[in-house]
């Protein structure tokens, strides 16, 4: 049953409680989305001396080399990241569903980590170890080794892919698990080596969960900000544009950072709908009748499937081992000294205390609006299948394909005016915290709601319980593992959001990934090290609580990020 019999017998007596949550649904969309986004809307088709309507950003976008090159870049970085992505993800999920590999539970815990921590931090690492004086450059280059330079397209790339591809890696292995076996040995029986049955059986039967994957590792290294901002050097893409646009477009009318906004915009919601008709083509449902089993390698076999897994992994993992060697090293200024200590936590705690104050208290704040907003929606989401929760439904889910800059552009020019005078408070950090991970909760709800009978709600309502108490007596309990795993994920993409906090912030509100960022840009690595360790202690613990809660910690953070 999609909805409750009360419903229908309740349908004279005016709206419900889940109605007024439908209605809020709506106005949250308004206020937080539609709002601020129809000003970066607005403002691309406007003339920034007039303010008449024109297609003259349009125009000159299109009519640049040096924007043009901006967009050609930011193609060429996601298409590959998101193809060396599949390069590494795949075979790492092949291997590990269909063989016994040891220790594949530390592999995919430490994928996870990898990806949850944030995404400057793996840039940063690279140039401590690539960069002109970086000590693995260094070391190799007295061996004769010369390395190509790790500023540009060649670091994104690389901090890119080896962040993003546990969302191959992960969406490909929930999908290997459930093949039905037969279709396999039915193609082998027939004379196809294991190489072609794989590339001709196999992977045609997870393309969905393979283009998935290979979908938010596009969008997100399409919407990364951070990585090019501290490797890229003069590679420019689109998010460091419109950074850059808008911060020298002193003007109210930020026409160019709009259109550029707008751009990026467009092409991740051209991606999504590729993405879903080449998905749309095929059936790919199976019996499930005859699972899947892990085969036991031996000899030469097994020792290379072994040192692949463990390299891929351990090469994902570098960068956050190298930052947190490099927090405990003593520095003098910006430079590195011999010896170890905790002047970098020192400083931390005793020069910038209330920048980690500010990254737990906004990121808690932003929280507690996440689970509890979050969980009402994600019931009406999941049990109210009205034509107005249809509609409301994918509206909750354009944050997913709106990046951080542009909302941080949109919510300066959205609320520095009547009857919102925010900018440089507290409160629109919390605001773009909460917006931006609220689908996070809304899908994890719903996601549980799933596997929760409706008939146990109905039962409560027939007895004569109202809504609202059967909700919170009989549903909300049995949701608290979902809603907890989605509130602990929420929190920690909050704590390391960057890219919309940094056009945000003012000196009173910084928080700990843009002091990362700043500390970078001015050379400052140790303290860098030190609060990238203090988050990467956080994402370890939240992805800890979330495997405690629901006992599927790999899967779980992939569909919150």
């Amino acid at each position: 049953m999609s909805g409750f019999s009360s419903n229908r017998r309740g349908a004279g007596k005016g709206p419900d409680l889940w109605t007024f949550v439908t209605l809020g649904g709506f106005a949250l969309v308004l206020v937080f989305l539609v709002y601020p986004l129809a000003d970066v809307f607005r403002y691309s088709f406007t003339d920034k001396e007039t303010g008449a309507l024109s297609l003259a950003n349009w125009a000159e976008f299109l009519g640049k080399k040096y924007y043009l090159k901006a967009f050609l870049h930011s193609m060429v970085v996601a298409l590959a990241t998101t193809g060396l992505s599949l390069v590494l993800g795949i075979p790492l999920a092949f291997f590990t569903t269909r063989y016994r590999i040891r220790g594949s539970a530390l592999l995919n815990t430490l994928a996870v980590l990898a990806l949850l921590s944030p995404p400057f931090i793996g840039a940063y690492s690279w140039v401590t170890m690539l960069g002109r004086n970086g000590f693995l450059r260094l070391a190799l280059a007295s061996l004769g080794l010369k390395l190509p330079p790790i500023y540009g397209p060649l670091g994104i790339i690389l901090a890119d892919s080896l962040q993003y591809y546990p969302f191959v890696s992960l969406m490909t292995a929930g999908a290997l698990t459930t093949i039905d076996r037969s279709i396999e040995e039915a193609s082998e029986n027939l004379g196809a080596s294991s190489f072609r049955t794989f590339f001709r059986v196999t992977i045609p039967l997870v393309l969905p969960s393979v283009t998935g994957g290979a979908l938010i590792t596009f969008m997100m290294s399409l919407s990364n900000f951070g990585t090019p901002m501290i490797i890229g050097g003069n590679y420019l893409v689109l998010p460091t544009l419109a950074y850059n646009l808008f911060t020298s477009e002193v003007a109210e009318r930020p026409g160019m950072a709009s259109t550029v906004s707008l751009i990026l915009m467009l092409c991740a919601s051209l991606i999504i709908a590729l993405q879903q008709w080449a998905s749309s083509r095929r059936k790919y449902a199976s019996m499930l009748v005859n699972r899947p089993v892990r085969k036991r390698l031996r000899g030469w076999s097994s020792a290379l499937a072994h040192a692949l897994c463990y390299l891929i992994v351990a090469l994902s993992t570098l960068p956050l081992a190298v930052v947190v060697f490099f927090s405990f090293k003593n520095t003098k200024g910006p430079v590195f000294v011999p010896g170890f200590g905790l002047e970098s936590y020192r400083q931390i705690f005793f020069d910038v205390p209330k920048t980690v104050t500010n990254s737990f208290l906004f990121s808690l704040a932003a929280v507690v609006l996440i689970a509890s907003v979050g969980t009402l929606l994600g019931f009406v989401v999941a049990r109210r299948r009205t034509r107005a929760v249809k509609v409301l439904d994918p509206l909750l889910m354009i944050p997913y394909i709106v990046p951080g800059t542009v909302l941080g552009i949109g919510y300066i020019v959205a609320f520095n005016r009547r009857p919102f005078f925010l900018v440089g408070t507290a409160t629109i950090v919390v605001m773009t915290y909460f917006i931006r991970r609220l689908p996070y909760s809304v899908r994890s709800a719903s996601s549980i709601l799933k596997q929760i009978d409706p008939a146990l709600e109905e039962a409560g309502i027939n007895l004569g319980s109202p809504p609202g108490r059967t909700f919170r007596t009989v549903t909300l309990p049995l949701m608290k593992a979902g809603i907890v795993s989605g509130a602990i994920m929420s929190w920690v993409t909050s704590m390391n959001e960057l890219s919309a906090s940094l056009l945000l912030y003012v000196g009173r509100t910084m928080t700990m990934p843009i002091k990362v960022y700043l500390s970078v840009l001015d050379g400052f690595f140790g303290t860098a090290s030190a609060m990238s360790t203090i988050l990467l202690l956080v994402t370890g613990l939240a992805l800890y609580l979330v495997n405690r809660w629901s006992g599927s910690g790999a899967e779980a953070a992939v569909g919150a990020a």
